[in-house]
């Protein structure tokens, strides 16, 4: 028997295995796999996909078109954009000095996951921490501060190896992508698009 109301989430695919907690928002088009735990008062966006063995916390938010593999874990005080991509077994943190004897609901930290970015997986992203629109978190690496937009960050601790445009292809140094065509410019260590496009896949959720 399944652990939740199907009637409460049409349009909705969630695996029998998976336990959704009420009250919780989840958008049509979005699947949820085995073993899943949705807890109380999140809301999860359209078209998302939520792999095998992924907790969510409660008052987590999650936008649209969100891929969440394996082994995730989204703790409260999380908020993933839409389009973000969550590699297998990723780690997010939400406390930074826990101890188990002390009770520190009350110091949960805000991670915010911008439109487009891309998490490796066995990443690690220490909370307080946003990660910029379309940047890409190697896999591996352990991330303890701001990223910026289209960074790509190696490494323990994370630093920046170069840019990646919207594709998800690293930038020459004409920052003009091969693959795809966009062109980009960098001032002052930040990356900006001059021209840019979108995928159909962004269209259809936006």
């Amino acid at each position: 028997m399944p652990n939740f109301n199907p009637e409460s989430f049409p349009n909705v695919r969630i695996h029998e295995s998976a336990y959704v907690d009420d009250p919780c928002v989840i958008g049509e088009g979005t699947s949820i796999w085995h073993f899943s735990h949705i807890m109380p008062n999140c809301t999860i966006g359209k078209g998302c996909n939520i792999g095998q063995n992924v907790v969510v916390s409660p008052d987590v938010t999650i936008g649209n078109n969100v891929k969440i593999q394996n082994n995730v874990s989204i703790y409260t005080g999380v908020i993933l954009e839409d389009n973000v991509f969550c590699g297998p077994s990723m780690v997010f943190t939400n406390v930074t000095n826990p101890r188990s004897e002390i009770n520190r609901r009350g110091e949960y930290k805000t991670t915010l996951i911008k439109y487009g970015a891309s998490m490796g997986a066995n990443c690690t992203i220490v909370c307080g921490s946003t990660i910029g629109r379309f940047a890409f978190i190697a896999a591996g690496a352990v991330v303890s501060k701001d990223v910026p937009d289209y960074a790509l960050m190696l490494g323990v601790p994370a630093r920046r190896h170069a840019w990646v445009c919207r594709c998800g292809e690293t930038l020459p140094e004409t920052n003009t992508c091969d693959a795809c065509g966009n062109v980009y410019e960098e001032n002052n260590g930040e990356l900006s698009p001059v021209k840019e496009t979108q995928t159909s896949k962004e269209e259809i959720c936006s």
